[in-house]
């Protein structure tokens, strides 16, 4: 998985401390006290107040990600990413970095498939300065040519750098979904073609500003210690008066459903090993087989028992390692639209991808033929919420700002980080099997294979002016 963050500040913290479920009230394990509010102009507002660390982590998350990219500006909304930490009106860079700083803070951003956020962590005394430069950013952001085309550099040797000059940089996150999806919005270059970022101007993301970096469009958390009350009073002061923002435009990222096995092929010039990427299209999210995904990922890939791990690997030697996982761009929560559960491996040469898939389907025949046991499904579902709590974390709070901030984005209901564990609790064995059966059709999967080269790096793009 890869993390386009910049980050432009050090902060001073304990280690963070993983949260038990015996650490939590209630009866599952999660109670975080929350209040939900939005403003007039939109503004979706989520506070938890936790007094366990004297420090406070904002976070705001944009409701637009590589699928609300328009067509011939792929890479988009990562380049925007870059051009939002450029300073604002009141803060105009370097003084943006230098105001962080002098808070004690961290500040960082990531670019995902359905949003792009902007999050930090500051002692508790500084949340109202930090809140005020969030608020300057959304209301006026630097966005001007010299910031435009330096950011558009930086991007397009991002690409170079991870993508072209790097082994297996992106086949299974870039790749394969091109290949499993029909859609363009799931199915094109999501950190952006070299082309399409070249003929984009500043004009394009002033645009892009005013349609998408709006209060309509987005969701701010503030997790830690501060007194709940004083802090909405200050969100509505410092946010308050920022244009709503126009409507958001309908975008149908809906996929049709497969019916074919697709195979595809990608050479990989610096490659050295053959690779197998598999996927197959999830169940809607929030519906009961969606869960039962979840912990049918856990069966498979997920652990030193994993199936594909312990046959693949440990008992017939194909490779290292197998990954994959539900959503390769973020986690199994924080998506809104067509997803792929994933499995891939670098093989051994010796090896014919065929012979791979073959043995890889034993595993997968074997979990829609056969029954799990209650002790199996018992260890998926606590291997599950072994990983769930690693996430909560009293240092940093940022796992909790972005499930927090996910669920009020996409379903508008942040307290569902309370009952995220009564999804699990419905699935059964026979619920397993089941959906292997109905979703783990080879019929409804896209077979990657990936061919190592010649071993001769890509060239690198050129830079402004037609300079290389």
């Amino acid at each position: 998985m890869r993390f386009f963050v910049r980050a432009f500040a050090a902060l001073t913290l304990s280690l963070c401390t993983p949260i038990a479920s015996a650490d939590l009230p209630g009866g599952h394990g999660v109670n975080i006290p929350l209040r939900y509010e939005t403003l007039d102009n939109g503004l979706r507002v989520v506070l938890a107040e936790d007094h366990t660390v004297p420090t406070a982590t904002v976070a705001v998350y944009y409701g637009v990600g590589y699928r609300n990219e328009p067509r011939g500006r792929t890479g988009f909304a990562h380049l925007f990413e870059h051009i939002f930490f450029s300073g604002s009106q009141n803060l105009p860079e370097p003084v943006f970095y230098y105001y962080i700083s002098g808070l004690g803070g961290i500040a960082n951003g990531s670019t995902r498939l359905d949003f792009t956020n902007y999050f930090g962590v500051v002692p508790a005394n500084a949340l109202n300065a930090f809140l005020w430069a969030e608020a300057d950013r959304m209301a006026a952001p630097t966005i001007n040519e010299a910031v435009f085309q330096r950011e558009r550099d930086v991007v397009r040797n991002e690409i170079f750098v991870n993508v072209q000059n790097r082994a297996y940089g992106d086949w299974t996150w870039v790749d394969l979904p091109i290949a499993a999806n029909e859609n363009w919005h799931n199915a094109h270059n999501f950190y952006g073609d070299l082309s399409d970022l070249d003929a984009a101007t500043v004009a394009d993301a002033q645009a892009f500003f005013e349609q998408y970096y709006t209060p309509r469009n987005a969701v701010l958390v503030i997790a830690g210690s501060f007194d709940t009350d004083t802090t909405l009073a200050t969100v509505e002061q410092y946010f308050g008066d920022i244009p709503a923002g126009p409507d958001l435009p309908d975008i149908d990222v809906s996929e049709p459903r497969q019916i074919t096995e697709k195979r595809a092929r990608l050479t990989d010039p610096l490659a050295t090993q053959p690779g197998l990427a598999i996927a197959y299209h999830m169940p809607e999210r929030g519906t009961p087989e969606y869960f039962t995904m979840i912990l049918i990922d856990q069966i498979l890939t997920r652990g030193g028992d994993a199936r594909l791990q312990q046959h693949l690997i440990d008992d017939l030697g194909y490779g290292s390692g197998v990954g994959g996982g539900i959503n390769l761009l973020g986690n199994a929560f924080n998506y809104d639209g067509p997803m792929l559960w994933t499995a891939s491996l670098i093989h051994d040469g010796e090896i014919a991808p065929e012979t791979v898939l073959t043995e890889f389907d034993r595993v997968i025949d074997d979990l829609r033929e056969t029954r799990v046991s209650e002790a199996v499904l018992a260890s998926a579902r606590s291997k599950f919420l072994a990983e769930f709590y690693m996430q909560f974390d009293y240092g940093t709070r940022f796992g909790v700002a972005d499930l927090l901030a996910s669920f009020a984005l996409f379903d508008d209901d942040p307290g569902r980080i309370n009952r995220i564990e009564d999804g699990f609790d419905q699935v059964t064995p026979q619920m397993i099997q089941r959906v292997a059966r109905d979703w783990l059709r080879r019929d409804n999967r896209t077979v990657l294979e990936l061919v190592p080269g010649t071993g001769h790096p890509a060239a690198p793009p050129v830079g402004r002016g037609g300079q290389p």
